[in-house]
């Protein structure tokens, strides 16, 4: 659970109890400070500046995912996106998939606890979070590609048929 859900009731962090995803209402989306068009998932504004700061600077990790794979993926994938309160690595709205590069720090104590609860959040949304590490990158690159590309459904797999 977030910072930001602590102490908050299932109903007024915006869950039902028959479908345990995030049913934002208006008053809780301007409460917590987010933006919510329908569009887009929600996310803090104020963390747009920032993103497009994140995207001219990637670590070299995320610039190689994104040069050597994920810019040509046959899904979109936005770069250091903004959902909720945080900046995610990559997201690829067809397939509810957020990629987290992590560095030594998500190895802390501190660092996992931040994380556990990132991803708490962002899987609230219905989103499939999965960490990557810098040194599988520069290590195992394919083994990478590959275990993203098994992350695509067999429906989505499939080319559509020409008319």
């Amino acid at each position: 659970m977030s910072p930001l859900e602590r102490g908050m009731s299932q109903s007024d962090r915006g869950i039902s109890n028959n479908d345990d995803k995030r049913i934002m209402n208006k008053e809780d989306i301007k409460r917590r400070g987010l933006i919510f068009t329908g569009r887009y998932l929600p996310y803090n504004p104020k963390l747009k500046e920032r993103a497009r700061e994140l995207r001219k600077r990637m670590t070299p990790a995320e610039k190689k995912l994104w040069k050597d794979f994920l810019r040509t993926f046959r899904f979109r994938v936005l770069p250091q996106r903004p959902i909720d309160n945080y900046i995610v690595d990559f997201y690829c709205p067809s397939l509810k998939l957020v990629i987290e590069i992590d560095g030594d720090h998500h190895c802390t104590e501190e660092g996992k606890e931040y994380d556990s609860e990132r991803d708490a959040v962002l899987q609230s949304y219905g989103l499939n979070v999965i960490r990557i590490s810098n040194s599988d990158i520069t290590d195992r690159f394919e083994d990478v590609c590959s275990k993203i590309q098994d992350l695509i459904p067999p429906a989505q797999g499939k080319k559509k048929p020409t008319s």
